[in-house]
């Protein structure tokens, strides 16, 4: 049981303010199964009592799929919470779930959608709080020399190859409610700003308009439409392989990410 009481005066906390931020970090953790007292605490704290509400993002990545048996973005998501308590969340940043999606589309539409909504209570959608939330996916591209901040996704479905439950349409229009292939969806960040600052600080890193029509752009478009739907935002970004980018600059690179989308206002 957290006495919020014996929390304030442990970290000599004032009360003025701080009791709002302390329910608004209790009111979203109510929502996830597994959430420890230290990371509650550790939560209330990275924003202290003054300053705009905190952004959560939520993570997902991919499991292996044909021709890539080991995808970087499953270690990559799988280790993110421990790698960045070890270097220590950027201030106004809540990291919420770390997900890993099945490289399928259609026939993991359910569990997309369910990873989705774990996010946002019915009574939190369209509210200031929802608007602070991003979900932010991770594919990899075998054959990439760099990272890529996807703009947009279209809604057409050509999987080059069946994916892990063997769905292998050909232009087929991902959500037929919004009309024919051409249909495009983009993201309401701002894409240009966040690829400079990571530019900035050494990656090799590209915008890119064109997501490819497999499972990433699949789950982009739905993504997208969904925080159009709930308010909120979404982002997909491209990571090469390890044998390309190794492990601990794909790391590092995950983590100035958040730390940029954090500071945007």
């Amino acid at each position: 049981m957290i006495v919020i009481g014996d929390v304030l005066q442990e970290f000599s906390l004032s009360s003025d303010g701080a009791w709002d931020r302390i329910v608004q970090v209790l009111k979203f953790y109510s929502k996830f199964d597994a959430i420890t007292v230290d990371d509650l605490i550790y939560n209330i704290l990275v924003m202290g009592s003054e300053g705009p509400p905190a952004i959560t993002i939520h993570v997902t990545g991919f499991k292996k799929f044909h021709g890539v048996s080991e995808n970087p973005t499953e270690i990559i998501v799988r280790n993110l919470k421990e790698y960045l308590n070890k270097r220590g969340l950027p201030k106004g940043l809540i990291l919420g779930s770390c997900s890993i999606l099945e490289t399928a589309g259609q026939g993991a539409l359910v569990p997309l959608y369910q990873t989705l909504q774990s996010a946002i209570s019915s009574k939190e959608s369209g509210s200031s709080n929802s608007r602070r939330v991003i979900w932010v996916h991770f594919g990899v591209n075998s054959g990439a020399t760099r990272f890529a901040i996807e703009h947009q996704a279209v809604n057409e479905a050509t999987f080059r190859c069946p994916d892990e439950m063997g769905w292998k349409p050909q232009k087929v229009p991902i959500i037929p409610a919004d009309g024919g292939v051409s249909r495009i969806r983009e993201t309401s960040l701002p894409v240009e700003d966040i690829t400079k600052s990571l530019a900035k600080q050494g990656y090799v890193v590209m915008t890119s308009d064109d997501a490819g029509r497999f499972v990433c752009n699949y789950v982009y478009y739905h993504s997208l439409r969904f925080a159009e739907q709930s308010g909120t935002k979404s982002l997909f970004v491209h990571v090469p392989l390890f044998t390309t980018i190794d492990e601990e600059t794909q790391m590092r690179f995950v983590a100035s990410l958040l730390e940029v989308l954090a500071s945007l206002q």
